[in-house]
């Protein structure tokens, strides 16, 4: 049977990653409002989960019920989700430690620990093109930091560059779960899963509050949720080469709510250090991009046996 083919509408994909971008920085931004306002991390993340999961069960409605979300893999998604609720904790954390633009600008160092456990985990090719742009990318850190100048909290700096290890880390697993699953299998699984381990730590952590911070919780769930579905979305409809590069305008975003907030304006080291990075991480997708399209030469020795 001939395969459907898959629709591709590039614009409304890169419109779909944009809101989601949008919807992420708005959500980290009012992680840093609610701890300000005394809401502990874990409560962020509980909310973040709870409070997304019903849109999440009506878009899986919508799409066919929960037969469209059985899997042969629980193991692999609870794995999932244990780095993924740890990649989220941190990057709340690099949010709450740290203004909200270095913050963004020092995550997007995520692409350059994929190449770096690329090579080592999975022993994919990497060669000098990609070596240089993983180099440039951290000098692009180095120059925002400033170790000397002590404009940033160590620890904050420690954990930004944790999460983006983490989150690395996690688009290798998701990788191999694209294998087999489909993505809103593996939101659905995530979503879900998660709710166990904050379920048995909310007793811990929850606390009163009044209506502005509830408001908070409100806005950090919806719009967490409306992000995941979005980046899910998008990837319906144009491949992660066309859709990864909108990912960047976070430092807009994250910059002008930081400021809305009362942060001050990225100082200039900032921008030159975002521009390093960032200009590493394209050039990392393009070379993913270019070795994708390279045609598999095969051998004109016909295979034995």
């Amino acid at each position: 049977m001939t395969a459907t083919a898959r629709p591709h509408r590039p614009l409304f994909a890169i419109g779909l990653r944009l809101v989601a971008v949008l919807c992420l920085s708005v959500m980290f931004v009012t992680v840093r409002v609610a701890s300000e306002h005394g809401v502990h991390v874990i409560e962020s993340l509980f909310y973040r989960q709870a409070l997304a999961l019903p849109m999440i069960l009506i878009w899986v409605a919508l799409a066919g019920g929960l037969r469209t979300v059985r899997t042969r893999r629980i193991g692999v998604h609870a794995s999932r989700m244990m780095m993924g609720l740890t990649g989220m904790l941190l990057n709340f954390l690099s949010y709450i430690l740290l203004p909200p633009a270095e913050a963004a600008t020092i995550g997007f160092t995520m692409p350059i620990f994929g190449t770096i456990l690329s090579a080592l985990i999975l022993r994919e090719a990497t060669g000098i093109h990609r070596w240089s742009a993983v180099l440039v990318g951290f000098i692009g850190v180095l120059v925002i930091v400033r170790p000397d100048a002590g404009h940033f909290p160590i620890q904050g700096v420690a954990v930004a560059i944790a999460a983006a290890l983490v989150t690395a880390s996690v688009s290798l697993v998701l990788r191999e779960l694209g294998r087999t699953e489909a993505a809103g299998v593996v939101v659905f699984w995530f979503t879900v899963l998660s709710m166990i381990p904050l379920g048995i730590a909310m007793p811990f952590v929850a606390q009163a509050h009044d209506a502005l911070t509830w408001g908070l919780l409100l806005v950090i769930g919806l719009f967490g949720g409306i992000a995941q579905l979005c980046l899910t979305a998008a990837l319906r409809w144009a491949p992660v080469s066309v859709v990864l590069p909108m990912d960047y305008s976070t430092i807009i975003w994250t910059t002008l709510l930081g400021v809305a907030i009362g942060e001050n304006w990225p100082m200039a080291t900032t921008w030159a250090g975002a521009a390093l990075i960032v200009g590493s991480g394209l050039y990392i997708a393009w070379r993913e991009h270019v070795r994708a399209r390279r045609p598999v030469i095969r051998s004109a020795v016909p295979p034995q046996g």
